[in-house]
């Protein structure tokens, strides 16, 4: 029983992989969680606002499914999205085999572990996600004037229906990931990353632009029954609506029936993928390499500047194209650049808001290392200049985040604006890109992927919070002002005025030579092998 809450412990906080962490962080992300924790429990104290005033109107059973949608969206969007960032963690590694198997624990004991860790932390997630919305949307959603019985169903729907949603995605993924762990152990390293990207963009995708049905004639239409069969959250919306029984209608019926068959079926492939991938994963990981031999070559990348600013750059590009996380973590940022696009559909304000998201994905990226352990490459490397550093981390931050959206916008107003238009944005685009890139890189004295990391410095919790409610609302009103200068000579050369100064002396003031850092903290313990007597 002790090993058992050992091995729970250790894979329940395997959220990071603790080689990322910093040498003042002991190996402790417990802020990390905790920011995480925080931004469930604001994501759930914003749904209850929205929930008090959703109860006070007027409104009609159209409108009541569809808040009941978008809360089965919301919590399958975030258990997607927690899945997809465990998909590392949900098998062992080549470290946990070659700890774990000389100890004298039963394989089984190691897999109920896992097995429980992962419910649990899928558990602590919903809970926290709806820890106060659940106790105000059962009261919102029922009809005005309702009694005691019918509160205490809706409230029994809420917390059926939800975790049940939620349960139905996260099997879905872990039987798609044990699905693709029966391949070669380095096929499947190579293979999931590719695969994560494609299941966020499908999420995201999905809740963003799929129809809307939202009456009965609609759901019961005979020509929409194929589209309905690939949405599962108008499944569990008919769940619902099945078990509170506030707004009855047979078109719920079917379903609420295969929102419990798809829950079914996924939790027994999930189960037998997931069984047959562990007992074979072991040995894999074990005898086959992690990684597979690549092209002679590589692929070619030019010349950036001199030739140490060459390398840094092309190792950071290199890096970021390789690297299965980091990917993962610019591909978060960029769905939800997408998602917004597709939601507010502002011609302006996309191309500005992906120049946001992209840049901010990839200065958070080069934040975390790519292997901390290879680190002292870089520190026996006479690259002491600071203005080096920075040249090179401002070349890298430009054509990994500014370049692609660039050339997309420059394809899209080129193909749908007249030309001069077209050409006016595309310059102020990139004059936007450029600055943007100088304010991230404030305080920035790293080489890409080499310092460690600290937990909780980033505050994702606030990041999330900006760049959803602050982000859109500030973008829109730079888009007015772009907007305007378009149409007026003078405030067009203003505007490029502003921003070509702007970026001067944001390059002048926090020019650097400090030396690059290798620890996000610096900690003045001295480290001894404790070799005395």
């Amino acid at each position: 029983m002790s090993h058992f809450k050992i091995l729970y412990r250790q894979f329940l906080f395997r959220l990071m992989d603790v080689e990322f962490l910093a040498a003042s962080a002991r190996g402790d992300s417990s802020q990390l969680f905790g920011q995480f924790a925080a931004l469930l429990i604001l994501l759930s104290l914003g749904s209850c606002y929205v929930a008090l005033i959703f109860g006070s109107t007027p409104r009609s059973t159209p409108v009541v499914w569809l808040a009941q949608r978008l809360l089965i969206e919301i919590t399958m969007l975030v258990v997607g999205v927690f899945a997809l960032l465990n998909w590392e963690s949900t098998f062992p590694d080549r470290r946990d085999v070659q700890i774990l198997a000389p100890l004298p624990i039963r394989g089984r004991i190691v897999f109920l572990a896992k097995i429980t860790a992962a419910a649990s932390s899928l558990g602590l997630t919903i809970v926290a996600l709806n820890c106060f919305s659940a106790f105000v949307w059962p009261s919102a959603l029922a009809p005005h004037g309702s009694g005691l019985v019918t509160h205490l169903r809706f409230m029994a729907a809420y917390w059926i229906t939800l975790p049940a949603a939620g349960a139905f995605l996260y099997c879905s993924i872990l039987g798609l990931q044990g699905i693709i762990a029966q391949l070669p152990r380095g096929w499947f390293l190579r293979l999931s990353s590719f695969v994560q990207i494609a299941a966020l963009a499908l999420f995201i995708g999905v809740i963003s632009l799929q129809p809307s049905f939202l009456t009965a004639k609609a759901l019961g239409a005979p020509e929409n029954q194929r589209a309905l069969a690939w949405l599962p959250a108008y499944w569990f919306m008919g769940l619902f609506s099945a078990i509170s029984g506030g707004y009855p209608n047979t078109v719920m019926e079917p379903l609420a029936k295969r929102a419990l068959a798809g829950l079914a079926i996924s939790i027994l492939i999930a189960a037998g993928a997931f069984v047959l991938s562990w007992r074979r994963t072991m040995k894999k990981i074990a005898e086959e390499p992690d990684i597979l031999s690549g092209s002679r070559g590589g692929v070619w990348l030019p010349r950036f500047g001199t030739l140490p600013q060459s390398a840094l750059v092309q190792f950071t590009i290199r890096t970021l194209c390789r690297s299965r996380q980091h990917r993962m973590n610019l591909a978060f940022y960029v769905g939800v650049g997408f998602a917004m696009i597709a939601v507010s559909r502002a011609v302006l304000a996309s191309s500005l808001l992906m120049i946001c998201l992209t840049a901010v994905g990839t200065r958070i990226a080069f934040s975390r290392p790519l292997d901390l352990r290879a680190n002292w490459l870089f520190q026996t490397v006479p690259l002491t200049a600071g203005a080096l550093i920075r040249s090179a981390a401002r070349k890298s931050l430009l054509t990994l985040s500014l370049l692609p959206v660039w050339i997309g916008s420059a394809a899209a107003f080129l193909w749908s604006q007249p030309w001069m238009t077209a050409a006016k944005h595309l310059v102020l685009l990139a004059l936007f890109g450029v600055l943007l890139v100088e304010i991230s890189l404030i305080g920035f004295h790293k080489i890409p992927f080499t310092c460690s990391y600290l937990p909780g410095k980033t505050k994702i919790h606030v990041t999330f919070v900006a760049c959803i409610f602050l982000l859109p609302s500030t973008l829109m009103q730079v888009a007015e002002i772009e907007e305007g200068a378009l149409d007026n000579r003078l405030h067009y050369i203003a505007v490029v005025a502003i921003l070509i100064a702007a970026i001067v002396a944001l390059r002048r003031y926090f020019r650097s030579d400090q030396q690059p850092q290798f620890e996000e903290f610096e900690s003045n313990e001295l480290v001894t092998l404790n070799l005395q007597r």
